[in-house]
Parts: C-alpha cells; structure tokens; sequence
C-alpha cells in the first residue's frame, strides 16, 4: 500500500485509543503530515524503536508497541519453552500505557512478564534483567528527546541492549506481521490476575541501590564536606533513586528544583530534557545560585545520563561529558591505587568519539583503555568479555561523551544513579582539599596536557531528511577532504567499510561496521562525523589540542567552521 492507501485504512479502523482517531481525522487532505506518518514502518534496530508520539506506522501508538512485542515474543519463544521479560518505563507520555500493552502482548503469548510497580530508570531495567535471570527486558523511553517522543527499548538477558543479530532477527519477525492486526493481545489486569505478569519485588530494588553503594570509592567522604546540592530529575524517573542513593553517602545537604522534581512527560519548564544543553540546567542553575549551592546536577527523564555545573567564583561552570568522565576516571584511579583497592589488571571503556585524556590517564595508572563503537552496548559487552574470561573484576570504568558513566557490573548500560553518587563523592573528596571540579579539571590540564572536545549536532526531520543525511554522509566518503582548517588530514577512518588509509597505507579496523567517518590531523586534532543512531540529526565531533585555551578554542571554531563547509550545512 502507498501512504495513502495506509492512511485511509487506518482512519477507517475502530483504533481502541481516540487519540489516533482524532489525528487521522485532523490531518485528512494535507499530503505532508500523511507521508511522514506513513512513509515507512517505524525502524526497529539494536535501540529498539524510537519516534513521535501518535497515529501511523511511523508514529510511537499501541498498535507499534504490540507489533514490536509479537515480533520479540515470537523471536523468544524460538529461543526458550518458557521466557521471561523484565519491563520498566519512564515518564514519557503514555510509557506507562506502552509498557502495559507490552506486557498484555507478551501475556497472550504464554510469555512471564516481571514489571516494575512505578517508573524506574534504565539501569534498574538492566539490573533487573539480569538479577531476575530474564531472556529479555523491555524500557519504554525515549531518553533525552523532547516530549513528543518516546521510544521501545529492547536489552538481551544480559542487561545489554540487544545484539544486531538478534534485533534482525526480531525485525524478521516484525515485519511478517500485520501492524493493526498482526499482534496477540491481552488487557494488563486480567494477565495480572493470572499470575503471568507480576510485579517485580521491592527487594530487587533493594538490591540495585545496594549495588550501587557497594562502587564508593573512598566511603564516609560525603559526611565530612557539607557538600551544598542542587538536583533536578528534570521531571523523569531519579528523584527516588538518587535521592535515595545521596542520603545514604551522607550528601543530606540537597535541595530539589521543585518545578522539576514529579514526573511530567511534558517537561513544561524544560523543553529539551537534555542535561548536556545549558538550557536544560536553567532551572537548577536559577535555585544553585540562590543557595549558594556547592554542585549542581541533572538527571534526563530515564536517569542513564548526568550533567552538572560547578560554583566558580560567583557563577557556575557547566562541564562537559568529557570534562566529568576524564574526572572520576582519574578520581577512581588516583584514590584506588592510594586505598590498595584497585584490581589487578584493570581496564576502562570508553568510545572513540570520547576525550583522548583518557588514554593518557589509563596510561599513567596503568590501566588498560579499550575504545568501543559509540552506544553502551559496546562498553557493556566488552564487561561481557570480562566477565566470560573469569575476571569481571578487572573493569574499572566506563564512560562516553554523552554524559553516561558506569562502575561495577551489576549492569549493562550507563548508570546516572551511579555516576550522580560517584560525582558527589568525587565533589566531596576535592572540596576537603579546598578544591573545585573546576581546579581539578585544571589540575588534569596540567599532567596531562589540554584536550577539548566539542559536539555540533545538524537536525534532519522527516523522509526528506533522511535522504539528506544519507547523502552528505556518501559525499563525504566518495570525497574525503585532503585538508581541514589549513591542516593536512593524515589519516581517514571508514568504520562502515572498515578500514583506516594513513599516508597512504591501509589498515583494517577491528571494530563492528557502522556508519562513522574519522578525519586526523597533522596537528592532532580530529574530527567524527556520524549520523545518530536513535534521532534525526548528524553529529560532528571535534578533539582539539593545543598549548592553551586561546589556541584550542581558535583551532575549534577553524576546523567546525571548515567541516561544516565541507558537509554543506
């Protein structure tokens, strides 16, 4: 069927939830809003789904949430005469309506469902995928994006987000199926009744927030700083958690944005619910300076991603991904190696779209530093590896630019519960040296030389863009740019072909296809282009070096501005 065929036949349907009845209804005659809605069928990939809110095959409504779920239950239930998933939601419109058709689906299908009571964030999905020994766990979310997103996150039984193979595997199934009428179903109430769903324990609770004390690094800290807090949930799924996690380190000094602290998939003070854009922050950064608080940090909606901003002199610094991941990693290498608690051998994970400091810190305390493809799963299955070779013991850390950070192994995906604890510890231990994050990331400067790196992110919407996208990032590989900003390029990276050609010489790259182009320098800066794997838009990723701040920051807008001429946006 073309769009409008599909249209036509879902504005015919008696859909069970008005609210896509009523849009259909709204957008009858106008071309344009019907194409975008049917053009495709919602991409379903390793991230699972993730789009806008409403009626079509390329909208977020029950009717792909069933489809998605027939799809992996049918791919589980090849797999295991008896599976078991584990699903949890944030506070994104209707994630609590998704993750119950979720689970009715999964019911019809003779599959045992173990969901959460309330919203809870990521790790705690991952955390009770593997505590509960499930083939599979399912988070409604859409991260960081604006309300009207949400998405369908699928992770393995390992608590890692699903492997390529298996989500093809899953798409395979998907897509025999017919959207309105292709799923089973079952109304959430009665599978509770019966006793295939069920909701998960309190004591797996529990045992989450115990995991994620059990990764102090220098217990006891946090009682002795009067650290002064700001913290805002930014409306999502850490208010409990965190807070939860802070009392018991000590850190009682915390004063919660009160616009921000309940869950609102609306985000009505916060339209990008981001914390790395400052405009996420505002809110926090206004009641910070009333209080004269010490650290400011934010959760996104489903608590895998932090970002904070630290008091310096009379304002606040906000500090990058990056600049904090560099931090702790540093923190937790320094203050182990002082406790006698670092393990033997240890490694660290990060990308390679991540701070080069970290190679040069790893290489000081003698840590092995592994670069993955961008996306946690990739940290998460080289714990995998880890943990398969008998030494889950050895991984250290973990972290990317996108402000996701990890200790321990109790789970496979970034951890903002964790990295919120870790960062406060960290505050905490440099306050009673009369010491800034911002004088220890100079500090960093100092023995390890400044590195900065920057994000520019070029929004694409719709089936157009998506062919733009595509387009620049094939013009790029056909035309690799001889110089950028005046300096030669030395070396080109294809990771989707999977090859490098410096001076001339080829070498493979060891690292899963994906479509990521790396341009080095002479001076030894790089740039990273990459279309997002989970929205629309293209990313540039500058690592500018230099002998100081005016250098680096003259480097930096030289090469984006080139980059960008060169990618024509």
């Amino acid at each position: 069927m073309n769009h409008n065929e599909l249209y036509e036949r879902w504005l015919a349907a008696s859909l069970e939830d008005p609210d896509l009845t009523a849009e259909l209804r709204s957008i009858k005659g106008r071309d344009a809003e019907i194409l975008d809605r049917f053009y495709r069928d919602l991409a379903f990939g390793t991230a699972g789904l993730r789009g806008v809110i409403g009626a079509g095959n390329n909208r977020m409504n029950i009717y792909t949430i069933r489809r998605a779920t027939q799809g992996l239950a049918n791919y589980l239930l090849a797999q295991s005469e008896e599976p078991h998933v584990a699903i949890s939601y944030d506070s994104r419109i209707k994630s609590d309506l998704f993750s119950r058709e979720a689970a009715g689906v999964l019911a019809a299908n003779g599959v045992r469902v173990s969901i959460y009571r309330e919203l809870m964030p990521v790790p705690a999905l991952s955390f009770a995928t593997r505590e509960l020994r499930c083939d599979a766990g399912i988070m409604v979310t859409a991260s960081h994006n604006p309300a009207k997103y949400t998405g369908y996150k699928v992770y393995g039984s390992d608590g890692c987000q699903m492997t390529e193979n298996a989500a093809d595997a899953v798409l395979k199934e998907i897509n025999s199926l017919d959207v309105l009428t292709g799923a089973k179903t079952m109304k959430f109430e009665d599978a509770l009744a019966s006793g295939i769903v069920s909701y998960i324990p309190e004591e797996v609770v529990d045992r989450f927030i115990d995991n994620v004390l059990a990764q102090q690094v220098n217990p006891g800290v946090c009682e002795k700083a009067g650290l002064r807090l700001v913290y805002s949930p930014l409306n999502g799924a850490g208010n409990k958690p965190v807070r939860r996690v802070l009392a018991a380190i000590g850190a009682r000094d915390v004063t919660v944005v009160p616009e921000q602290e309940h869950p609102d998939g609306n985000f009505p003070t916060c339209p990008f619910p981001n914390p790395e854009i400052k405009e996420a922050l505002a809110k926090g950064l206004e009641l910070a300076r009333e209080t004269g608080a010490d650290l400011m940090l934010a959760t996104d909606p489903d608590c895998d991603r932090v970002g904070i901003a630290v008091k310096e002199g009379e304002d606040y610094t906000l500090l990058t991904g990056n600049h904090v991941g560099a931090l702790l990693f540093d923190y937790i290498c320094r203050c182990r190696t002082e406790n006698g608690t670092m393990p033997r051998d240890p490694v660290a994970v990060t990308t390679i779209v991540s701070t080069k400091l970290t190679q040069m810190i790893g290489k000081a305390y003698g840590v092995e530093v592994r670069s993955v493809l961008t996306g946690f799963k990739y940290i998460g299955e080289q714990i995998a590896l880890l943990e398969s070779a008998g030494h889950p013991e050895r991984f250290l850390f973990g972290f990317e630019e996108s402000y996701g950070y990890l200790s321990g192994t109790y789970v496979r995906d970034k951890d903002a519960v964790v990295g919120s604890m870790l960062i406060v510890e960290m505050a905490s231990w440099y306050k009673q040296r009369g010491m800034s994050l911002v004088d220890a990331l100079g500090d960093l400067y100092k023995r390890f030389g400044i590195c900065r790196e920057s994000v520019s992110n070029f929004q694409f919407e719709g089936a157009e863009g998506m062919k733009i996208m595509a387009g620049m990032m094939e013009k790029l590989r056909e035309n690799p740019p001889a110089e950028i900003a005046g300096q030669k390029v030395t070396c080109v990276s294809d990771y989707e072909r999977s090859v490098s050609i410096c001076g001339g010489k080829t070498a493979p790259i060891d690292l899963p296809k994906s479509n990521v182009l790396e341009y080095a320098l002479a001076d030894g800066c790089t740039a990273i282009v990459r279309p997002s794997g989970t929205e629309p838009k293209i990313k540039l990723y500058l690592s500018v070096v230099g002998r100081d701040m005016a250098e680096i920051d003259a480097r930096a807008a030289a090469m984006g501005a080139d980059v960008k001429r060169i990618m024509g946006v």
